[in-house]
């Protein structure tokens, strides 16, 4: 048995090409994120990856819909969208596959 601590991972991201990670793999990508009230993160998109985003706690606006406690996102490759907590929050990300350099800003025909 192997123990780890989630405040030693790179951004709450445990599992995927991180170092440290639990698992290390390009196959997927799973972190546990915090969020203050206001905290945002601009509108990107990714070409490969689809990203799922489950609320654990909180509330978070992204683009013009709002999402609660227990909504899961499914967001597809060459979707944007933005982010923002309207209050302290806690989600689990997935990201399949785990690919790095995925991440484009703004929309995919900026």
């Amino acid at each position: 048995m192997e123990i780890f601590n989630l405040q030693d991972m790179v951004r709450g991201w445990f599992l995927g090409n991180f170092d440290p990670s639990v698992l290390k793999t390009r196959s997927v990508e799973v972190g546990v994120k915090r969020y203050k009230k206001d905290d945002y993160e601009d509108k990107h998109y990714h070409k490969i990856a689809t990203e799922i985003t489950v609320i654990i706690e909180g509330k978070v606006q992204m683009g013009s819909k709002i999402y609660t406690k227990n909504d899961i996102i499914v967001i597809h490759p060459k979707e944007s969208t933005d982010f923002k907590a309207l209050e302290d929050t806690i989600t689990v990300v997935v990201k399949i596959p785990g690919v790095n350099e995925d991440k484009y800003m703004g929309e995919i025909n900026d």
